[in-house]
């Protein structure tokens, strides 16, 4: 395999298009007649008609696995699952867990997610609260397997000011303290396309912070959440990307596989076929960040 930036850089501009589907797929949010079924079976059924109806729109899968973890070995069945459905179809596997722990720790959990002996996804995001050194793990494995990490910088959540926006002594915020050291750890990791397999999750939440961290990133992909659900917009996100319109990767969520619910969309191709209004949704997505793109010069 190649460089993981200039793999996913390459997948973003075949499909012209640089955005992600999350598979938050909540068991208790799925169609009623997907929730009469076991849980690891109706996970797996909806995330497969989602993906059968998108592969063909965008670049890349982001899976949260907060949401498969919530029913235990079933939950996983179905993660587990859904990785190797998403490989057989060459689609990139972000697994969003946020992982960050002592040394030995992230050894195993950066086996588990990114080896192929474990579930194989091709990056995982990290929380880097611990330091470096919980971080340098998954970038080892990351270099050996030909994989991809996107540490936690700026998130899109509101609280997130309450830590990643405290001033330190020497005048930064916190934000940018980690910012310095993905650009540092990133360092040499550069594929054809310039760009870094160490990238930074950037919320879309955040206009100034999101342009400020551009400056200070200018090799590292931005992964970035937000987008729609958490009020995030278009021409919020033109921000993230660089001149050369390359550098960040745009999820939707909720917006997107549970678009179902919206009442429009509902009428429009009824329950039984929610792939249909998440394929809408999707394609309305690329339409929207195409169109702020075009304003990059």
């Amino acid at each position: 395999m190649a460089n993981f930036a200039d793999r996913l850089i390459k997948e973003i501009e075949k499909y012209q298009n640089p955005s992600s589907i999350g598979l938050d797929s909540d068991f208790e949010r799925l169609p009623k007649f997907l929730r009469k079924k076991q849980v690891s079976q109706a996970i797996f059924l909806f995330n497969k008609a989602i993906i059968d109806s998108t592969f063909d729109i965008v670049p890349a899968y982001k899976i949260q696995i907060a949401f498969y973890e919530k029913y235990k070995l079933e939950g996983l069945k179905a993660f587990e699952k859904t990785i190797s459905y998403l490989k057989d179809k060459k689609k990139i596997v972000i697994v969003d867990a946020k992982r960050g722990d002592i040394d030995h720790t992230a050894k195993a959990y950066s086996f588990s997610y990114l080896s192929p002996q474990g579930f194989d996804a091709d990056a995982i995001t990290l929380n880097p609260y611990l330091g470096r050194d919980s971080i340098l793990p998954f970038l080892e494995d990351a270099k050996k397997y030909q994989k991809g990490i996107f540490i936690l910088v700026k998130t899109s959540n509101p609280s997130s000011k309450e830590i990643q926006n405290q001033k330190l002594k020497n005048g930064k915020e916190v934000y940018r303290i980690v910012a310095k050291i993905v650009k540092e750890v990133g360092e040499s990791t550069e594929g054809k396309f310039g760009y870094q397999i160490v990238g930074a999750v950037v919320g879309a939440t955040f206009k100034k912070e999101m342009k400020i961290l551009r400056k200070i990133l200018p090799k590292n992909i931005f992964l970035v959440p937000g987008f729609q659900t958490q009020g995030g917009k278009a021409k919020d996100v033109i921000l993230a990307f660089n001149k050369d319109k390359r550098g960040a990767l745009i999820n939707n969520s909720r917006g997107i596989i549970f678009a179902f619910e919206n009442e429009d969309l509902k009428r429009k191709f009824g329950e039984k076929k929610f792939y249909l209004a998440a394929r809408y949704s999707a394609l309305k997505m690329k339409e929207e960040l195409n169109s702020v793109l075009k304003k990059i010069s």
